[in-house]
């Protein structure tokens, strides 16, 4: 059985729930975020280059490091690298509204649910997830001494242009997956294996990095479990607050706190040091802090639905 509020939601996707029109926006999606994330990353360029014209050298290494990283060389260590890979999901952001519109008359209010119901799973996801990863954040350095990364005037100088870019692409994944996916398969279908595990295993693929190295496992496994955790309280509360909250706070910490030496570290104030190869204690930590992970789901469904 499904929630009711998730049959609510699910109103406007079944008016025209054909799987041909789905495919079709998925497509429209992928030319929305290829193409719109060229025009974003030109633009970006452009207007850095404008204001200094010393600044070329910096956006080209920059450029460079995305296309290594994109390869499996190294992380993206830089900042100006880092706001190049957030800018592109501006165009993520959009793309699932408008094939929604165009494929299935929808409006983009049906896919973050009702206003109310959106701002209080966002804002108590938030609240639940906030003091748990200070917590882990703390522990980390006890166990692991993180290094500094960035001089605290430079990345106190970034976080106005960080923080909404980081909203903006974790809204966009949760648009796309248990937005736009999610709603239209489970209009179509009743199987929790089509419309919960299967955009959870593709969000997990996504994820799949050469940078990773030896620890590309637990990466997905993480992935694929966060996949399933947002999914089923998306299901449980009928609107997308808490998802994103939890997806934000998560990439707030992971992105501007403590990062891992070989991921998007390039706006960190610290970054954790991984060794070669997975170690014990490395394998540990991703475990333990997936585990806290399904920590801050749990409480936060409890208070949602209660």
């Amino acid at each position: 059985m499904r929630t009711g509020e998730f049959e609510a939601s699910l109103e406007e996707a079944r008016l025209y729930p054909q799987l041909w029109r789905l495919l079709l926006g998925l497509l429209l999606i992928t030319f929305i975020f290829a193409t719109g994330a060229a025009m974003l990353m030109g633009a970006f360029v452009a207007v850095v280059n404008q204001i200094d014209s010393m600044n070329a050298v910096h956006t080209g290494a920059a450029l460079n490091r995305l296309r290594a990283a994109a390869q499996g060389y190294g992380g993206i260590d830089t900042p100006l690298a880092v706001f190049l890979l957030l800018i592109t999901f501006i165009a993520l952001f959009i793309g699932p509204m408008l094939s929604a519109a165009a494929f299935h008359f929808r409006g983009p209010g049906s896919l973050f649910g009702p206003p109310a119901d959106w701002f209080r799973g966002f804002g108590t996801a938030l609240a639940v997830l906030v003091p748990i990863y200070l917590a882990l954040v703390g522990l980390s350095f006890v166990l692991e001494s993180p290094v500094p990364n960035l001089p605290f005037g430079q990345w106190l100088g970034y976080l106005p242009f960080a923080i909404p870019l980081i909203f903006i692409q974790t809204a966009a994944e949760e648009l796309v997956f248990r937005g736009y996916l999610q709603q239209q398969l489970a209009a179509r279908f009743s199987s929790r294996w089509i419309w919960m595990v299967l955009p959870s295993l593709v969000f997990a693929g996504l994820h799949w990095s050469q940078a990773s190295g030896d620890t590309l496992p637990f990466v997905l496994l993480s992935a694929f479990v966060f996949g399933l955790i947002a999914a089923d309280i998306t299901e449980q509360t009928g609107n997308l607050g808490a998802t994103m909250g939890i997806h934000f706070g998560n990439n707030l910490f992971g992105m501007l706190g403590v990062a891992l030496g070989e991921s998007v570290s390039g706006l960190a104030l610290f970054v954790s040091i991984t060794p070669e190869g997975v170690s014990t204690s490395l394998v540990a930590g991703l475990l333990f802090s997936l585990a806290m992970l399904v920590v801050v789901w749990w409480i936060t469904r409890r208070l949602l639905t209660r």
